[in-house]
C-alpha cells in the first residue's frame, strides 16, 4: 500500500472521528437547551393557569358564590378565556377533562378525545405524575403537562403537538448531519490533495520511523535532503529522536530506581508493620511531615492485665512461660486488630489498646468493648489448651474508658513511639487495676456507657460503683457489661440499679433490702453483697450531709 494511502487511512478516520464527536456535543447541547426551555415554557405556562384557575375559585368562596352555578360556569368560562389567550400557536391545545367520566370540560380548540384515548390518558393522569408526558389525543401524537385542579374535579392539560413541540431538535438534527457530511467531504478532499505532495518528500521520515518502531532503535537519523519545510521537518524530526533517546534513558533509570524504592518500602513495611499500625505506616507515606505533630481527639483506650502473673512466671520454666504468653498475646492482638484496634504497647504481661486514631470509626467504642468481652471468652479456649498442656490458667482484668488524649509521635529524635497520654489513659489503667477491688473481669468508664447508648449498642451494662481513682478528687462511675443475660441476671441486674438508686438517694435501709434481693437470686454476687454491707453500716452511722456517693480509692 502507498504512503499517501497509509497517511489517508490513519488521518482521515481521526478527522472524521473528531468531527462526529464536536458535531455530537454540539447537537446534544443545543437539543437538551431547547428541550428545557420548552419544558419550562410549558411548565410555567401551566403553573399560570393553576395559579389564575385557584384565583378565581378563591373569589368564588370569597364572595360566597361557591354554590351558585351560575357563578361556577362563569368561573369555568373565565378560566377557558384565560386559557385561550395563553395559547401561541395553531397546534397548542389546553384541556380540562372530567376526572371520573373522562369528557372534555374545557378546551382552546375544538377536539375530540376518542374513546379507546381516554381509558390510556385517565390511566396516566391517575397516577398524579404531572410532569411531562405524552399520550395520543384526537388521533395525533402530543405533548402535555397536566395538573389537577380539585374544585372542578379536572385535569387541566397544556398540549402540543409532538412534531411541533420537537420541531426545533428534530431542524437541528437534520442541520448536524448535513454539516457532518458536507465536512467529511470537504476533509477527505483537502486530504487527497495535501497528501499527494506531502508524500514524496516523507518518504524518508517514515521508513525512518518505521525501524525505529520495529527495532527500538532511537540511534537512527533521517538524511536531510532539501533546504526547505521538509528540510527542516527533518532536521527536527532528528532533534527529536535524540531528545527521546536522551527521555527514554532516563525513563529506563528512573524505572529502576523506583522498583528498588518500591521493594525497599515494601520490606520496611513488612518489618515495621509487626511494631506499629499499618494505617500509621500508610500515613507516613503519604505525608511524613505530619507526623510529626501530635493532636487532641476521642479515643476508646484498652487496659488488660493477667491477674496473679508473678505467681504464675515463678511457677514455670522461661521457655514454657515464654510459649504461653506468645500463645496468649497472639490471640488477644489479633482480637483487637480485627476490631480496628491499635495494639499501643505492652506493659510487661498487661495490653495497652486504643480505638480511633490514626483512623477513626463511628463505633469505636462500641469495637472496644467487644474487644475486651471477645478477649474474655478467648482466655477461656487458651486456658482449655493449658489445662492440656498441664500449665496454669490465666485469668485477666480489663479496663475501658473514653474519652480526650494527646494521640500522636512521642518521643526524641532518635526513639519515637506512636501512643497516647492523658487523664483518660490513667483512668483506663486505673479501672483495670479495680476489676480485682470489684471482682469483675471487665469495668467501663460512663463515657463509654453513654458512647454505647448514643449508638443504639444492646450491650447490657450494671453500675457497680461511683469511684475517685486513686490520684483524683473527682468521682467518676463505673460498669460492668455482658454480651446478654440469662433471665435470672436480667432480674438481679434490674433489682441492683433500683438498689443503686436508693443508695444514691440516701434510702439505704430501703437499699439494703434490694441487694438483698439480688443475693437471694444470685447468692455469689459479690457487689451486691459488698453494697449491702456498705448500705447497713450508712444505716447505722449515716454518711455527713455532703456525702455525693463517691468512694475514694487509696491504691492503683
Amino acid at each position: 500500500m502507498k504512503i499517501r494511502s497509509k497517511i489517508i487511512l490513519v488521518v482521515l478516520p481521526l478527522i472524521i472521528v473528531t468531527l462526529i464527536l464536536t458535531e455530537a456535543a454540539s447537537y446534544f447541547t443545543a437539543s437538551r437547551g431547547i428541550s428545557r426551555i420548552a419544558r419550562q415554557f410549558l411548565n410555567f405556562k401551566a403553573e399560570e393557569l393553576e395559579k389564575y384557575a385557584a384565583n378565581q375559585w378563591e373569589l368564588l368562596v370569597e364572595n360566597d358564590y361557591a354554590g351558585r352555578p351560575d357563578m361556577v360556569q362563569a368561573a369555568r368560562n373565565s378560566i377557558e378565556i384565560y386559557a385561550r389567550s395563553i395559547t401561541l400557536s395553531d397546534t397548542e391545545i389546553i384541556l380540562g377533562i372530567e376526572g371520573v367520566s373522562g369528557d372534555v370540560a374545557m378546551y382552546t380548540k375544538e377536539i375530540t378525545l376518542r374513546p379507546e384515548e381516554k381509558a390510556p390518558l385517565l390511566e396516566k393522569l391517575g397516577e398524579e405524575n404531572f410532569a411531562l408526558g405524552s399520550a395520543v389525543i384526537d388521533g395525533k401524537e402530543r405533548v402535555y403537562r397536566a395538573f389537577y385542579f380539585t374544585p372542578f374535579q379536572w385535569y387541566i392539560l397544556l398540549t402540543e403537538e409532538s412534531t411541533a413541540f420537537y420541531q426545533d431538535v428534530n431542524q437541528i438534527t437534520f442541520q448536524t448531519l448535513v454539516i457532518i457530511i458536507a465536512a467529511s467531504a470537504i476533509a477527505v478532499t483537502l486530504l487527497l490533495f495535501f497528501a499527494r505532495f506531502l508524500t514524496r518528500p516523507l518518504g524518508r521520515v517514515i521508513k525512518t520511523m518505521n525501524g525505529i518502531i520495529g527495532e527500538g532503535n532511537l540511534s537512527e537519523r533521517v538524511e536531510v535532503e532539501y533546504q526547505d519545510e521538509t528540510g527542516t521537518l527533518a532536521h527536527t524530526f532528528n532533534i527529536m529522536i535524540g531528545e527521546l533517546d536522551k527521555a527514554y534513558k532516563q525513563i529506563k533509570r528512573f524505572a529502576f530506581e523506583a522498583v528498588l524504592a518500591g521493594k525497599k518500602e515494601q520490606r520496611i513495611r513488612q518489618i515495621f508493620q509487626k511494631y506499629v499500625p499499618k494505617d500509621l505506616i500508610d500515613q507516613f507515606f503519604a505525608a511524613p511531615e505530619s507526623m510529626l505533630t501530635g493532636n487532641n481527639r476521642d479515643l476508646a483506650i484498652l487496659f488488660s492485665d493477667i491477674r496473679g502473673f508473678t505467681t504464675i512466671s515463678e511457677g514455670m520454666a522461661p521457655d514454657d512461660l515464654v510459649n504461653s504468653l506468645n500463645r496468649y498475646f497472639s490471640g488477644q492482638v489479633d482480637i483487637i486488630m480485627n476490631r480496628n484496634g491499635i495494639v499501643d504497647k505492652y506493659i510487661g504481661d498487661a495490653i495497652m489498646a486504643f480505638w480511633g486514631a490514626p483512623v477513626k470509626h463511628d463505633d469505636d467504642a462500641l469495637q472496644s468493648v467487644l474487644s475486651g468481652l471477645d478477649m474474655i471468652e478467648a482466655v477461656k479456649t487458651f486456658n482449655e489448651k493449658q489445662r492440656q498442656l498441664g500449665k496454669p490458667e490465666f485469668r485477666i482484668g480489663i479496663g475501658i474508658a473514653w474519652g480526650t488524649v494527646t494521640v500522636g509521635n512521642i518521643g526524641s529524635e532518635r526513639k519515637m513511639d506512636y501512643t497516647v497520654i492523658g487523664d483518660m489513659v490513667n483512668l483506663a489503667s486505673r479501672m483495670e487495676g479495680l476489676t480485682k477491688t470489684y471482682h469483675a473481669e471487665i469495668l467501663i468508664s460512663e463515657t463509654i456507657c453513654a458512647e454505647l447508648k448514643k449508638q443504639g449498642a444492646p450491650l447490657p451494662v450494671r453500675l457497680l460503683d461511683t469511684v475517685a481513682v486513686k490520684g483524683k478528687t473527682r468521682g467518676v462511675k463505673i460498669y460492668t457489661v455482658k454480651r446478654a443475660l440469662d433471665s435470672t441476671e436480667e432480674q438481679a441486674w434490674a433489682l441492683h440499679q433500683a438498689g443503686m438508686d436508693l443508695y444514691y438517694r440516701r434510702s439505704f435501709a430501703g437499699a439494703v433490702k434490694k441487694f438483698r434481693e439480688v443475693l437471694d437470686l444470685i447468692p455469689t454476687d459479690f457487689n451486691a453483697a459488698n453494697l449491702m454491707e456498705r448500705c447497713q453500716a450508712y444505716a447505722q452511722t449515716p454518711p455527713p450531709p455532703d456525702w455525693d456517693g463517691v468512694e475514694v480509692m487509696h491504691t492503683k
